[in-house]
């Protein structure tokens, strides 16, 4: 309300980013389901068939079906399916979904969120997950440690079951510069980060291999393809974890010749969680169009959809990560410039000002960093 007591008037632009225009263009303009009726259209008002704008219309929807086609031909090449019938899609009550990282931030969205499909759910992380649902285990593993996860596995095998989907999440940021990281705070970055993603693989895939089926969700982030000050130890784990899904999708197709065992790249922006709540990022109204911040609730729905679907996929959010490759690619002013644009170069000085002196170092499941 105003200073008069009256209600202010909704700001429509508030909601309005780039995302919500890409997703209504798919809809729409860039829909072959939509523009096949735009020459139709012209047609019944009397429009001849060879006119310009029935030729146009027709042309704009030849090529949207072609950039439909191809994005449906990759998608059922890659999950091995068929052009004509829709793959099953997932029977929530036969899974068994393991999380780590689970007790906070995305992780902890995820698994109350499954909980809620009464699925059996089993968390691993070195805090307790504050939850009411009676289907989530909880396990307490620091993940960077091989003896602890050999040890978990086999009670969680002998008390839940088996794990059919797996979900590397865990993950900690520490947010200095590379002189001021000290040796420990490298090797725990690393240890979590990465090797922890090692160890929950080397305990719980040959149970998936010889099932022969189960699905493997891999939490990246863009900040894998990214160099950000300080931030040196954490882009260069995510770089590390991003190589690993890939090389396991390759092993998993040709060595183990096992191609029903789905795996799910995660590669967000900004999500607002707790991870990277002190970290500065431009407030103007350009820079949040372009880059929105991520909600958890939109990072879980995508990985849920995926899981439905059975379907291996890169999960690229928001639609500005679809670019950062191309812009590594691009001449190093148009880089510098998305830099200066993002804010990126001075956005952890405060974070890094604030977890020094606390002495904190922050471990979650959650937010990742455009």
């Amino acid at each position: 309300m105003d200073a008069h007591g009256h209600d202010e008037p909704t700001q429509i632009f508030d909601n309005l980013d780039l995302d919500l225009i890409v997703k209504v263009l798919s809809h729409t303009a860039f829909s072959p389901f939509f523009t096949f009726f735009i020459p139709i259209m012209y047609r019944a008002q009397g429009a001849e068939w060879s006119s310009s704008i029935i030729r146009t219309s027709l042309g704009w929807f030849f090529f949207t079906f072609a950039l439909w086609f191809a994005g449906f031909v990759e998608r059922i090449y890659k999950n091995n399916g068929s052009l004509l019938f829709r793959g099953e899609r997932c029977d929530w009550g036969e899974q068994i979904v393991l999380i780590t990282g689970g007790s906070s931030g995305v992780g902890a969205l995820l698994a109350n969120t499954l909980a809620l499909r009464n699925v059996t759910v089993v968390v691993l992380d070195v805090v307790p997950i504050v939850t009411e649902n009676y289907n989530i285990n909880f396990y307490e593993c620091d993940v960077s440690n091989w003896e602890a996860v050999s040890a978990v596995h086999q009670k969680i095998v002998d008390e839940v079951g088996h794990p059919t989907i797996i979900i590397n999440n865990a993950g900690i940021v520490h947010g200095k510069s590379l002189l001021d990281l000290a040796p420990k705070d490298i090797e725990r970055t690393f240890n979590v980060n990465v090797l922890g993603y090692f160890w929950i693989l080397k305990a719980f895939l040959p149970e998936l291999l010889k099932q022969k089926s189960g699905h493997i969700v891999t939490v990246g982030s863009v900040l894998g393809l990214l160099g950000i000050p300080s931030l040196s130890d954490y882009c260069a784990s995510k770089a590390a974890v991003i190589n690993l899904h890939e090389t396991l999708r390759y092993e998993l197709d040709t060595k183990y010749r096992t191609p029903n065992i789905r795996t799910t790249l995660l590669m967000p922006g900004h999500i607002e969680t707790e991870m990277f709540s002190g970290i500065k990022m431009p407030e103007s109204f350009l820079n949040k169009f372009v880059a929105p911040r991520l909600a958890p609730h939109t990072v879980v729905k995508a990985i849920i959809a995926a899981l439905d679907d059975q379907e291996s996929r890169t999960i690229r959010l928001p639609f500005y990560t679809h670019l950062v490759p191309w812009i590594n690619l691009s001449p190093s002013y148009i880089q510098d410039f998305f830099h200066w644009f993002s804010g990126s170069n001075d956005s952890m000085t405060d974070f890094t000002k604030r977890n020094i002196s606390a002495g904190e170092e922050l471990s979650t499941s959650s937010g990742k960093e455009e």
